[in-house]
């Protein structure tokens, strides 16, 4: 086979940069795609070469296959890499890829038909010998049977899209009367994300940890795995933190998962990249029986670099070799791990309302300094708008170190150096949960974040220290040219700086003699000396120098301190204020409305599911934020609704 020479990436984003990255390194050109919503995004500047292909909805632009191939043979591309998610487990689309004379970077078609289906995938491996979950796989989809099979299996269950993957169409189960409304939630979902509503009944294991083996197949029959990841550390069933190796992994599980994860792929003949993933009891020691045989996600995953870091391979260039007919580099017995990774999704997302997407503007972005084992992979820049057409991940930050202490004090650093603002996001979230005590020992599961979650999204009240760095942010000159930048706050004796709030902050700014003294409303503060240097404030009081990272924009003045960020906006008395209305219930993100429960006259308790809107591909219930009788329903089934829209008018008290 003739060696690939130009390569589109059928995706957008993040991936698309990253398989760019190594295709120049390959010295292989590169053509993105892009929608009317990505015409100036960051993997369209890095190609050789872009193609429209659409409209911002998905639907009209990165699933449609026919578009894609026909800008690789437009451009003169003789390969296409679908990176991770819209069409990359397609094989339908891989089909046509082939028809159209063009190499897929990826698995086969039969291979990804044969995992495609989560209930054939695990008959399938119970007939290669690998360990699987109890539960129903059938085809039978009626609802009364599936409660019956639940009821069999025994309480927790967990409803899972045959199709799906992500944790979307995933719904866990802990009692009978639940079970209705949970399967008709997943099935909607299912048919919403993967346009296939079934579902499969699963056995819930109590204290179970998410463990994956990345595993990489040729076309001349070799099989290896590059060890293990551990992805336990979710929320709703999506994963927010990934490291390598499993903490706390004896050899023989790790022998026995990864000889599971070859036969998996074997027994498909599987070629390229593709991850085996296992749900192992973390209820005591990891032990050889175990683990059982969840998934096989036939493509690249998220969390691959870290993998990458540990054993030093590129993932992405061992997929273009297999694809070139290339036998895999490496034997297993020549596979070395080196050194403890993580990796943390930094996503546009509110985790203190329910990690609800966000949208908005990167009006700040900084990451943190990319070496010394820390590594950043993204596919935006400052400026950059985070729609709501896409997946809302914002960057991904990995880390490595020679242990695992020492990888997980770095990315607590890397967590503190990243500076974003412009839409709510989940930094602060991450930068608690590096640091919780159970995970810090490696005593992860899957339900660690809803355990904890109420201590891992809190957000502190300011204090203030903070209150008086914000006002010396506002009135500090940033420029490093400045002459006074690195000096003392001279200037007016006496300054004021007002924040918006409920009632407004005004804070008092006086330099006398050697300190500068900063009055607040949470009390006075006194600072030896304040030094100014671009986004660093160093402040010296009571003989102990602090630093904090702020930024001051045309609105008002981010600080961002041990983990912790808060924006203080100016208060502006020309502007009036706005209010919502009495009574009425609002889009907390923006979506479709996909189902409408109440009406107009309905008496409605706290806590009532009132409607449920879908925002990237993922169900949020609308639920009555008080007793009441609603008075409007301002919405119907297959509106689509920005962020703030009103909803439900409820009826005001006489």
């Amino acid at each position: 086979m003739s060696m690939i020479k130009k390569i589109l990436i059928a995706n957008r984003g993040e991936i698309a940069c990253r398989v760019i990255r190594t295709a120049r390194e390959l010295g292989i050109e590169t053509v993105a795609v892009y929608s009317d919503a990505d015409l100036n995004a960051m993997h369209v500047e890095l190609a050789d070469q872009a193609v429209h292909i659409g409209a911002a909805p998905v639907g009209e632009s990165y699933l449609l296959g026919d578009r894609i191939i026909d800008a690789a043979k437009r451009t003169g591309a003789d390969a296409i890499h679908p990176g991770y998610g819209f069409l990359s487990e397609n094989p339908d689309f891989v089909d046509a890829v082939a028809k159209a004379g063009l190499i897929f970077i990826g698995p086969s078609a039969d291979a990804i038909r044969a995992m495609g289906l989560k209930d054939k995938a695990k008959a399938l491996m119970e007939k290669a010998g690998v360990p699987v979950v109890p539960g129903y796989h059938g085809d039978n989809q009626d609802a009364n049977f599936l409660a019956k099979q639940a009821n069999e299996i025994g309480y927790p269950v967990l409803i899972k899209a045959r199709a799906g993957g992500g944790g979307k169409g995933m719904r866990l189960v802990e009692k009978p009367a639940d079970f209705a409304n949970a399967l008709a939630s997943a099935q909607r979902e299912a048919q919403s994300s993967f346009g296939d509503p079934a579902c499969l009944i699963e056995k819930f294991i109590q204290n179970p940890r998410h463990i994956e083996m990345q595993v990489m197949g040729d076309a001349h029959g070799n099989v290896i795995h590059l060890f293990e990841r551990d992805c336990s550390m979710q929320r709703r069933h999506q994963k927010v933190i990934e490291e390598a190796p499993a903490p706390d992994m004896p050899e023989d599980v790790r022998q026995a998962m990864g000889a599971a994860a070859v036969a998996a792929a074997k027994a498909v003949n599987y070629q390229g990249a593709g991850t085996v993933e296992f749900i192992v009891d973390g209820s005591g020691p990891l032990r050889p029986d175990g683990f059982w045989f969840m998934e096989m996600n036939t493509r690249l995953q998220v969390e691959h670099p870290v993998t990458e870091e540990i054993t030093g391979f590129d993932l992405v260039a061992m997929q273009i070799a297999v694809a070139e007919g290339q036998a895999l580099p490496v034997t297993q017995d020549q596979i070395t791990a080196t050194g403890h990774a993580f990796e943390v999704r930094l996503y546009a997302e509110d985790p203190s309302n329910g990690f609800l997407p966000a949208t908005g503007t990167l009006d700040i972005l900084v990451f943190p300094t990319a070496d010394n084992g820390v590594r950043v992979d993204t596919g935006v820049r400052q400026g950059d708008v985070i729609s709501p057409h896409y997946d809302p991940m914002i960057a991904k930050l990995i880390v490595t170190g020679p242990n695992r202490n020492a990888a997980l004090l770095k990315m607590s650093k890397a967590l503190e150096e990243l500076v974003v603002h412009g839409c709510v996001t989940n930094r602060a979230f991450l930068s608690a949960l590096v640091i919780d005590a159970d995970f810090a020992a490696g005593r992860v599961d899957t339900g660690l974040i809803d355990r904890k979650g109420a201590d891992l999204t809190a957000r502190p009240d300011p204090t203030a220290q903070t209150l008086a760095l914000a006002a010396l942010a506002a009135v500090r000159p940033a420029d490093a040219e400045d002459p006074f930048a690195n000096f003392r706050l001279w200037g007016a004796a006496r300054q004021v700086v007002t924040f918006e709030g409920d009632p407004n902050i005004s804070i008092f700014v006086e330099t006398i003699a050697s300190e500068t003294n900063v009055t607040t409303p949470l009390g006075e503060v006194t600072f030896s000396a304040v030094l100014r240097n671009g986004p660093e404030l160093w402040v010296e009081e009571n003989g102990v120098k602090s630093r904090a990272i702020v930024h001051k924009t045309g609105h008002g003045v981010l600080v961002q301190t041990a983990g912790h960020d808060r924006f203080f906006k100016f208060f502006d008395p020309s502007a009036s204020a706005s209010s919502g209305k009495a009574g009425a219930l609002t889009a907390p993100m923006p979506g479709n409305v996909i189902a409408v429960v109440a009406k107009a006259g309905d008496s409605v308790s706290e806590g009532d599911r009132l409607l449920v809107m879908e925002a990237m591909k993922m169900e949020h219930a609308i639920t009555a934020a008080q007793d009441g009788v609603i008075a409007e329903m301002l919405v119907s089934e297959g509106d689509q609704v920005e962020q703030g829209a009103l909803l439900v008018r409820m009826q005001e008290d006489e």
